[in-house]
C-alpha cells in the first residue's frame, strides 16, 4: 500500500471508497475508436500500456457528451483520446499555453497543437483557451465544465516561479467546474512529502490533495490503475531519467527501459453540489 493513503487521514475530507460507475457503451466505444485511429501518433500508441487512457477514464467517470478541460495537454497525447471521444455529443476545451509564451518548448507544442486540431473532422470543434500562472487564468466560462483534466502538470505548478501561484491553478479549474463537477489529476508519485525535492518532477498526492481542498474540493479517491513498483525514484535526473524522456540518453537506457514510465497517482476530486 502506498504511503499516500496514511497521509490521506491528514485530510480535511476523507470519502470513503465509492463505487466507480462503469463506462456507458457509447462512451466506451468512442473511446475505443479514438485509441484505435488510423491517424493517432504511433509513438503515443506506444504509451498506451503506461498511460491506460480507458482504465482512467473510467475512473473518472468520464463521459462522450460531457464538456472537458484539458489543462496544458502540451501536443496533444490525451487530446488524441479525449476530443475524437467528445465530437459528437461533448465539448473539448484545451486550455493551452498563452500566446507567445515565454519557454521555446511551449511555443513548439501550441503550434503543433493547432496544426494538430485543426483537423474538424477528426477532433471535432476543438475550443482553444489560455491557461498560465499567474495571470491567465479564464480557462473556461465559469461553471460550464463537467470535468476538468490534468496529466502530469500538478508539479509543473509547483516549481520555480509559479509555486507561489500553485493554489490560483485549482481555484481556477473549481471555478469552471460546474456544482458536482469532477476533477481528475494524474501525475509522478513521490510517497512522502518529508523527503520530497520539487525539482525531481514527482509530487506527494498529499499535497496535491491539500491545496485541491483548500479551494473548495472534495476529495473523492485514488486510484492504483497506473502504480509501477518498478520505479525507484533514485533517477539521476529526477523522473525525466525515465522513458520517455530517457534525460541520459544511451546511458544505463536498458535499465530505464525495464523500468518503463512512472509510478502515478490517480486522484478524483468533487466540487460540492
Amino acid at each position: 500500500m502506498k504511503k499516500t493513503t496514511a497521509l490521506l487521514m491528514l485530510s480535511t475530507f476523507v470519502a470513503a471508497p465509492l463505487a466507480t460507475a462503469a463506462l456507458d457503451s457509447e462512451t466506451k466505444q468512442a473511446i475505443q475508436a479514438a485509441i484505435d485511429h488510423p491517424d493517432r501518433n504511433a509513438k503515443n500508441k506506444t504509451r498506451d500500456q503506461y498511460r491506460k487512457p480507458m482504465d482512467v477514464l473510467d475512473f473518472m467517470d468520464f463521459k462522450a457528451d460531457m464538456t472537458v478541460v484539458e489543462m496544458w495537454p502540451a501536443g496533444g497525447w490525451y487530446t488524441e483520446v479525449l476530443a475524437p471521444a467528445l465530437k459528437d455529443k461533448g465539448q473539448y476545451i484545451a486550455a493551452h499555453y498563452p500566446v507567445n509564451p515565454s519557454r521555446t518548448y511551449q511555443r513548439r507544442y501550441l503550434g503543433q497543437f493547432l496544426q494538430m486540431v485543426s483537423d474538424t473532422e477528426r477532433f471535432g470543434n476543438v475550443q482553444v483557451t489560455a491557461f498560465d500562472l499567474p495571470y491567465h487564468t479564464d480557462i473556461a466560462p465559469k461553471g460550464s465544465a463537467d470535468m476538468v483534466l490534468t496529466f502530469r502538470n500538478a508539479h509543473n505548478w509547483m516549481m520555480g516561479s509559479s509555486a507561489p501561484f500553485n493554489a490560483v491553478a485549482y481555484k481556477a479549474m473549481f471555478d469552471a467546474l460546474k456544482p458536482g463537477g469532477v476533477l481528475g489529476v494524474v501525475d509522478h508519485q513521490w510517497d512522502d512529502p518529508e523527503t520530497w525535492n520539487p525539482n525531481s518532477g514527482y509530487i506527494p498526492a498529499a499535497t496535491i490533495i491539500e491545496v485541491a481542498e483548500s479551494v473548495g474540493f472534495e476529495f473523492v479517491e485514488e486510484s492504483q490503475v497506473l502504480d509501477n513498483p518498478k520505479d525507484t525514484k533514485d533517477h539521476p535526473r529526477g523522473v525525466w531519467t525515465l522513458p520517455p524522456s530517457m534525460a541520459l540518453k544511451d546511458k544505463d537506457a536498458e535499465k530505464y527501459r525495464a523500468i518503463g514510465e512512472s509510478d502515478r497517482f490517480v486522484l478524483k476530486f468533487r466540487k460540492p453540489e
